[in-house]
């Protein structure tokens, strides 16, 4: 999934990003809740998750505001604010979930899990389509011409937003900003490997080749 992470506590932000890095996540990481509003806002996330007491724009405030503008993104609250009525003001603001400070990165990841499967609003969408292949973003499951692919989550992450950007070029940076969340390194080809293990499971047991090269630019999915 990709997430986006509001935590002005630079340990606390930094922990938390490096853990779901680990599991496959790309994540942005964001300080301030005026910055996290405009990202969330110019970018598209699964999941995102948000402290309530943020310098700049406080979290309630920030998710109200994406609520008004139809951003129905699930948000989980993660704050120390822990009293009753602070979980029902979070909720009642538009939060899916809410988790108490200091929490255990295990819950935390667990939760995330769980309000990125739920069913989406109109017009944001559950599942991706090229040609005969198909991607089910709820139950994470990719198949083509009816037959499952089990990929990785990292490949799952490149696939889905190749997918999402059907018949536009990305190019190398634009996958490793996106998929790995780093700057394009020109010495790595950590893209040109990841990119050749999909085709491996994607294209190269059908007849038809979905990913496509576009020399000297970068790759696409084939509009089918």
């Amino acid at each position: 999934m990709k997430i986006l992470v509001i935590e002005d506590d630079a340990s606390t932000g930094a922990y938390i990003a490096e853990g779901l890095r680990e599991e496959g996540h790309s994540v942005d990481l964001i300080a301030n809740g005026a910055d996290g509003l405009v990202q969330a806002t110019i970018g598209t996330y699964d999941v995102m998750v948000v402290d309530r007491m943020l310098p700049g724009l406080d979290g309630m405030s920030l998710v109200k505001t994406l609520r008004a503008t139809k951003n129905a993104t699930p948000v989980l609250f993660l704050t120390s604010l822990g009293g009753v009525d602070d979980r029902i003001e979070g909720l009642q603001a538009g939060g899916d979930d809410y988790l108490v400070k200091p929490f255990v990165f295990g819950e935390l990841s667990a939760r995330i899990a769980a309000i990125g499967r739920r069913p989406r609003t109109q017009g944001d969408p559950t599942s991706l389509k090229a040609a005969d292949l198909e991607m089910d973003l709820l139950h994470r499951k990719v198949t083509r011409a009816g037959q499952v692919i089990d990929l990785l989550p990292r490949e799952f992450a490149l696939l889905e937003h190749l997918m999402r950007r059907k018949g536009r070029v990305q190019t190398r940076t634009m996958l490793m900003e996106a998929v790995w969340d780093i700057h394009y390194d020109p010495l790595t080809n950590v893209v040109d490997t990841h990119i050749s293990r999909l085709r491996g499971k994607v294209d190269k047991p059908f007849a038809t080749e979905l990913i496509e090269t576009v020399r000297g630019s970068g790759y696409r999915i084939r509009e089918g």
